[in-house]
Order: C-alpha cells, then sequence, then structure tokens
C-alpha cells in the first residue's frame, strides 16, 4: 500500500514539472494590447502613432513657412524692380525681362528649401497660383495694381496680363505640381523658359542687327544668346538638385543631353509664328517633350 501510494505521489510530481516546462515554453502573445480593454488599447495606440503624426505636422508647418517666405521674395521681388522703373534707374522694357528671369529661376532654387513629403510640392505650387489669380483679376480689370502690370506687361495694358505672363505662372506651376525635384525635365523646361527667351531678348534687341533668314523678327544674336544662356543654366540647376541628392547623372552624357535640349527649345523659338503661339508656351512645352525623349524620365 505504502509503495503505491509512493507511486502515486512521484507520478503527480513529474505531471506537475512537466506541466512546468509546458507554460514556460509558450511564447508570450505577439502583442498584449490585444488583451487589454479597447478604450486603454486605442489610447496607447494613439501614443505610438504621436511621433508620426508630430513629424507630419512639423513638415507641413515648415513647408507653410518657406511658401510664405518664397511669396513675400517673389513680391519683394516685383517690388524692387518697380520701383527702379519709376525712378528710371532702369528701362521699362528690361525690368520685365529681369522679372521674367529672375523669378522663375529663383522659384525654382526655392524647391529644395521645402520638405521632403509629398504635400510640399502642393505648397510650393501655392506660390505661382496667387501670382496666376492676381493676374487674372487685373487682367480682368476687376482690380487695378500698376506695379504689377507696369512690371509683367510691355506696353502697360492691363489685358496684357492674360497672355505670356498668364502662361509664365501656368507653366511654374506645371513644372512644381508634376515633375518637382524628381525630374530634369521641369528644372531645363524652367532653365530655357526664364534664363533662355529671357535673354535672348535682351541680347537680341541691343545687339540683334543681324535677322535670321527665315524670320525677320529674330536675330543671330538673340537664337545664340538663348542656345548658350538656356544650356548653361540649365546644366547650373542640375549641377545644384544634384549636389542636394534629389537627381543621379551621368554628366559624360547629360552635357550633350542638355545641349540637344537646348538647340531644340532655340530652334522653336525662332520659327516665324507671328505671335500666334507664345514663347511662354512654345519654349517650355518644346522642352519638356524633348528633355522627356532625351532623358527618358
Amino acid at each position: 500500500m505504502r509503495m503505491a501510494y509512493g507511486a502515486i505521489v512521484s507520478r503527480c510530481a513529474a505531471t506537475l514539472s512537466s506541466a512546468h516546462y509546458l507554460c514556460r515554453s509558450i511564447p508570450p502573445p505577439s502583442s498584449t494590447l490585444h488583451l487589454l480593454p479597447a478604450a486603454l488599447s486605442a489610447r496607447i495606440h494613439g501614443k505610438l502613432r504621436c511621433p508620426v503624426a508630430a513629424a507630419a505636422g512639423g513638415q507641413l508647418l515648415h513647408d507653410a513657412g518657406t511658401t510664405a517666405l518664397v511669396f513675400g521674395g517673389a513680391y519683394g521681388l516685383v517690388s524692387t524692380f518697380d520701383n527702379l522703373t519709376r525712378r528710371k534707374i532702369i528701362d521699362q522694357k528690361l525690368s520685365r525681362k529681369l522679372v521674367h528671369i529672375l523669378s522663375g529661376l529663383l522659384f525654382l532654387a526655392s524647391w529644395p528649401i521645402f520638405s521632403t513629403s509629398t504635400g510640399a510640392r502642393y505648397l510650393a505650387a501655392l506660390v505661382p497660383c496667387v501670382n496666376c489669380f492676381r493676374l487674372v483679376i487685373n487682367g480682368l480689370s476687376l482690380s487695378t495694381d500698376e506695379g504689377l502690370i507696369k512690371s509683367v506687361s510691355r506696353e502697360g495694358k492691363p489685358e496684357e496680363l492674360l497672355g505670356g505672363p498668364l502662361y509664365y505662372v501656368l507653366v511654374l506651376i506645371l513644372c512644381a505640381v508634376v515633375f518637382w525635384c524628381d525630374s530634369p525635365v521641369g528644372m531645363i523646361s524652367l532653365s530655357m523658359m526664364c534664363a533662355g527667351d529671357g535673354i535672348a531678348d535682351i541680347m537680341g534687341r541691343r545687339f540683334g542687327s543681324t535677322k535670321l533668314p527665315y524670320n525677320p523678327h529674330k536675330s543671330w544674336a538673340g537664337s545664340i544668346s538663348m542656345f548658350l544662356f538656356g544650356f548653361l543654366v540649365s546644366i547650373s540647376m542640375l549641377y545644384y538638385f544634384s549636389v542636394l541628392g534629389y537627381v543621379e547623372l551621368d554628366w559624360t552624357t547629360t552635357v550633350g543631353r542638355v545641349a540637344l535640349v537646348s538647340l531644340v527649345a532655340t530652334f522653336v523659338e525662332s520659327l516665324p509664328t507671328n505671335g500666334i503661339v507664345d514663347d511662354n508656351i512654345s519654349v517650355p512645352l518644346a522642352s519638356m517633350v524633348a528633355s522627356y525623349f532625351i532623358f527618358g524620365w
């Protein structure tokens, strides 16, 4: 009887030891949050998401502040040249072309200041959007901003704002939203429209006595200047964005590709369109198409 009782006790001890081993072997639940009450679990999940939400909020505030800064710079640029024109320090036509050259290039150069968030490009595009609104309301004579009209129009007429100046800001919006910092297409297109076309007009007026054989309104000086400055500024912008890590380029082939795009844009700008197509449409669109096919992205 004592032997039977001892055997039972020994067997029970062995069973308890096995159960204890199994309990230690079972891994804990993957997430203890599922074992908590729903309200407490939701609160803990919310705390875990706080760093992500804070980062997104910080990027939004950064981009909003940068947008205000860029808009202030654009407004200051136009006001500066308006004051210079009023004081007769520089000619009105030269002032208009300098605004044409600098405003777009400075807008392009400001892109890396924005964050890397998805919505950064849209906040940046608000700057030309506001200028687009100003051009429309002044072009329709719903408001009168003499400084704006004198700084961007050829003859000081409000309706001129609905032509080339409006197309100009629409191209800025298009390049910011569609291409942004990820593609050389937008960078080259804006460089050709702003620097190439802008400097071509300045040089053509001053040294354009020898006209092109197929277009008496365009000169060799203007076309050569457009090709050279469009090419150089495009290369400079590509280098600027590549140094900051936005694009990776093989410079042994990039230089030749940019030269080809510059040649295409220069030829399109020199065509005798007789005012049918504005240069602020034809030049950037030709640059976009050529860049897309040459660079492939």
